[in-house]
């Protein structure tokens, strides 16, 4: 009973802070339209990306964006990990690889694309310097417009 207990106290806040990230663009796209959202595509290499981690920690983990990303966008992300400095085996079928193809064929990283509810591209940029989580949201927000 204890450790029920104990399990439900911490993993109930990590649910909080968890953010609904989508890696389908057919998904993210019906929620948009559903929700009437701008959806943000996020390009990172999370495991290897020193850009991509700094954007992590900074700004995605941020109450900000948090709150932002709750009210404007639905979250897709497109991560290509590499295990051990190995890259993962290309497979022209996974979402990722899709997703790169149509709006990231130079394959920059970080790269973040704004897009309409039907995919349409709105505003791209790669990683760019601001003093705060806040700053680096309002700037997202004007790119969409």
């Amino acid at each position: 009973m204890r450790k029920s207990i104990f399990l439900l106290g911490f993993l109930l806040p990590l649910t909080c802070l968890a953010q609904d990230w989508n890696y389908d663009l057919e998904t993210a796209k019906k929620k948009a339209a559903a929700e009437n959202k701008t959806i943000l595509l996020v390009f990172s290499g999370s495991d290897w990306c020193a850009r991509c981690m700094e954007l992590e920690k900074t700004v995605w983990q941020s109450e900000a964006f948090k709150a932002e990303a709750k009210k404007s966008w639905v979250l897709l992300r497109a991560d290509f990990l590499q295990k051990k400095g190995n890259p993962e085996p290309v497979d022209v079928n996974d979402m990722k690889i899709i997703l790169a193809e149509k709006y990231n064929r130079d394959g920059f990283f970080p790269y973040i694309v704004l897009l309409d509810k039907t995919g349409k591209l709105l505003g791209k940029t790669g990683f760019e310097e601001f003093d705060t989580a806040e700053e680096y949201v309002t700037y997202l927000r004007r790119l969409a417009k």
